[in-house]
């Protein structure tokens, strides 16, 4: 019930309430990376949602635009600064994500929207992760976040699909500011953030 009837209306208060009260930090935050990262301030990148739909996701940049003499970008462990591990770290890059819950987009928590190109590669199971809005942080991020390997990640993923309760919500909205204060699971072992899912092609999917 709480799901299908108070679960938006939930989304919708949280994401009015933290871009009214928090608009002093989006000004702080938009100057600091405006002066330190340059323009745009605000990342734009395709993900899927609900049911696979397609939306422009938003977040406060974090990497530079710096390029080799050829023209091409430098590896994300170059371009990602001090500054914007920091934004990452404390998941300040995130809050953006609150006018994608204001319009509908995405819910406080939920599966975390991936790159539309990993579609062609979940298999029927992994692909009920987006039988609901994805979250702002979701059950893998409380559980290991960037730590936690692909198969792992889609598994709690599924299993938060399943298991959807206003006291579930909450419980992981709490552990999600422990993590942030504790700055666990920036990282994967391999990587600044985690590497690319990629595997053999499961479906092709018409992304139109």
């Amino acid at each position: 019930m709480y799901a299908k009837f108070f679960k938006r209306g939930v989304d919708i208060f949280c994401a009015l309430a933290a871009i009214i009260v928090f608009s002093w930090l989006y000004i702080i935050v938009a100057v600091l990376v405006r002066i330190k990262l340059g323009s745009p301030v605000i990342f734009k990148q395709m993900r899927p949602g609900k049911n696979e739909k397609i939306f422009t996701l938003y977040k406060f940049r974090t990497m530079t635009d710096a390029k080799d003499q050829n023209g091409n970008l430098l590896p994300d462990d170059v371009r990602l600064t001090k500054f914007g591990k920091f934004l990452r770290s404390t998941s300040l890059d995130e809050l953006p994500e609150a006018f994608n819950i204001l319009f509908g987009h995405m819910s406080v928590v939920g599966p975390r929207p991936l790159l539309v190109e990993y579609l062609k590669y979940y298999n029927q199971e992994e692909r009920r992760r987006h039988n609901v809005r994805p979250g702002l942080t979701g059950l893998a991020q409380v559980s290991g976040r960037n730590a936690l390997t692909w198969e792992e990640k889609f598994k709690l993923d599924v299993e938060y699909v399943d298991n959807i309760t206003f006291l579930g919500d909450l419980k992981i909205v709490i552990a999600t500011v422990l993590c942030a204060l504790k700055r666990d699971g920036i990282s994967s072992e391999t990587s600044v953030t985690m590497e690319k899912f990629k595997r053999e092609e499961v479906e092709m999917v018409n992304y139109e």
